[in-house]
C-alpha cells in the first residue's frame, strides 16, 4: 500500500471541463496504486491575478498548501493559444520552490484540436525553472468534443494514457532530480519585478 499523497491541479475554470474529467481519471490511476489524492480544483478558489498590489491573498494560502503537501503532482491543462491556461498560470505563480522543488510531477493537456504538445513543454519549462523532476512520459487529449461523451471518456485506449501518468507520479515519488537545473538556479522568482 502506498503512502503517496498526489494532487492534480486543473487548470480550467471551465463546467463541465474534459480536463476536470481528465483529471479525475489520472487521480483514479494513482489511487490504483494506494495513493491518496486531492483534485485541486481552480474553478472552486479564490486566486487572484498575480501582483495586483492591495488585494487579498484569497484561497491562495489553501491552493500553496495543498501543493506543498503532495508528494507528487498531476498540472492539467485545457490548450489556449498553443499554450497552457492563465489560471493555471496564476495558480503557478503563486507557487514556487517550496512547493515543486525536488518534487515528482506529472503533465496532461487537453485540446479541441490536434495534440496540445506546446502546452506540455511549456508547463515542463516551468518545473524545470522550480527544479521538479517531471515525468518523461505525459499525457495529450486531442480532439476532446470526439474523446468524452457523458462526462466520460469514449476512449478507453486514452483513458489508460491519463491513468499511467497518476501511475507513474505514484512510482517516481520519490525521485529526486540531481544537480539542479541550470534554469532552477536562474529562477529568481517575482521578488524584483
Amino acid at each position: 500500500m502506498s503512502e503517496t499523497h498526489v494532487a492534480a491541479v486543473c487548470g480550467s475554470l471551465r463546467e463541465g471541463s474534459y480536463t476536470r474529467i481528465a483529471c479525475e481519471r489520472a487521480l483514479a490511476g494513482a489511487a490504483d496504486l494506494g495513493a491518496t489524492t486531492d483534485l485541486v480544483d481552480l474553478r472552486t478558489l479564490d486566486v487572484p491575478l498575480f501582483g495586483r498590489a492591495g488585494r487579498e491573498p484569497g484561497d491562495v494560502p489553501e491552493l500553496t498548501r495543498r501543493v506543498r503537501d503532495a508528494d507528487a503532482v498531476v498540472l492539467g491543462t485545457p490548450m489556449y493559444h498553443g499554450s497552457y491556461s492563465s489560471p493555471l498560470k496564476t495558480a503557478l505563480d503563486y507557487c514556487g520552490f517550496d512547493e515543486f522543488e525536488h518534487k515528482t510531477v506529472g503533465l496532461l493537456a487537453v485540446s479541441g484540436g490536434s495534440f496540445p504538445l506546446p502546452a506540455l513543454e511549456h508547463l515542463r519549462s516551468v518545473c524545470r525553472s522550480l527544479n521538479a523532476w517531471t515525468l518523461p512520459y505525459q499525457a495529450a487529449v486531442p480532439n476532446s468534443h470526439d474523446s468524452f461523451a457523458d462526462g466520460e471518456f469514449v476512449d478507453e485506449d486514452l483513458a489508460a494514457r491519463v491513468e499511467t501518468v497518476g501511475r507513474r507520479v505514484v512510482q517516481y515519488a520519490d525521485i529526486r532530480p540531481d544537480p539542479d537545473t541550470f534554469e532552477s538556479d536562474q529562477n529568481v522568482g517575482a521578488e524584483d519585478d
